[in-house]
């Protein structure tokens, strides 16, 4: 039997861990890598046979990790970024750049931003993808664990490895179906009727609940929903309102009408977040760029 020591390592081993790790099946995590579900399997016997452990056990339908893979992959994600900087020292070439960028968005800021932001990244670097997963109520940890690379929220962690910066500002607006009512005209009609609005978890609501819960208004909700995802079909044909910010006209509730709300709100700043690794990274201030560029 061939002995293996560290020096059979490779990035593309270390990334097939976390891979398969974070996908929880070799069929789902070989067509993420773009390669055979038995190219995958012959890769891991060879990590198997490099580390001495199993690395992943049955599960029900799927597999888990064991605690040394578990172990394992923080020390692959960690060289995997060694391995990353030490390609871009020097000059960055976009051009040169072959890498799948995960970048975490909500309903509304994947659909108004994410679509133009992967076509300027395209033209310069062709071989870049974007992964692109919900960020509910972000947290410093996602982004310390790279479950991300970017968070794109109105709600920053507050956390002193965290980054932010303001990408614009939208206000809210009251939504409803013109065929069937008015908007409301004052609070007493706003509040009387029902409404439809997001709940992310675990249980936060929008900040708008937070404003109007100060001002001791309750609303009445018919439904909830965990993103934005839906609210129109429980709107349209209905006397129920929706009060969501006002760029959601342009996609998920284009073909409803809107107004502005009967009393005073505050404005939704929208933001980009980042963790504190990525500050001076070359292919992250890049991304970032585009990103900005593209408001």
């Amino acid at each position: 039997m061939k002995k293996f020591d560290h020096l059979d390592l490779d990035g593309h081993l270390l990334k097939l861990l976390s891979t398969v790790i974070e996908h929880g099946s070799v069929t789902r995590a070989a067509l993420t890598l773009g390669v055979t579900q038995s190219a995958v399997s012959h890769q891991l016997d060879r990590l198997r046979a490099i580390v001495g452990d199993n690395l992943f056990v049955k599960s029900g339908r799927g597999i888990v990790p064991t605690a040394r893979a578990e172990a394992l992959a923080q020390q692959a994600q960690t060289l995997l970024n060694q391995m990353q900087g030490f390609v871009h020292v020097g000059a960055f070439e976009p051009s040169r750049l072959n890498q799948c960028i995960t970048i975490a968005a909500n309903d509304m800021q994947r659909d108004l931003l994410l679509p133009g932001l992967l076509n300027r990244l395209r033209a310069q670097a062709p071989g870049v993808t974007l992964r692109v997963l919900a960020s509910d109520i972000p947290s410093a940890q996602m982004l310390r664990d790279q479950e991300c690379q970017l968070v794109i929220s109105p709600r920053p962690p507050d956390a002193t490895d965290i980054k932010h910066k303001r990408l614009f500002s939208d206000s809210y607006r009251v939504f409803y179906d013109p065929q069937v009512r008015q908007a409301p005209r004052s609070l007493k009609a706003y509040v009387a009727a029902e409404h439809v609005s997001v709940v992310y978890q675990p249980k936060r609501a929008l900040d708008i609940d937070d404003v109007l819960r100060q001002r001791g208004i309750q609303r009445h909700f018919a439904v909830t929903l965990s993103s934005f995802a839906g609210i129109a079909a429980f709107v349209r044909g209905t006397p129920r309102l929706t009060t969501l910010p006002g760029l959601l006209r342009e996609g998920l509730l284009h073909g409803l009408a809107d107004e502005a709300l009967p009393f005073e709100t505050p404005s939704m700043p929208m933001y980009a977040i980042w963790h504190l690794r990525h500050q001076d990274d070359p292919v992250h201030a890049w991304l970032r760029g585009q990103l900005f560029a593209s408001i």
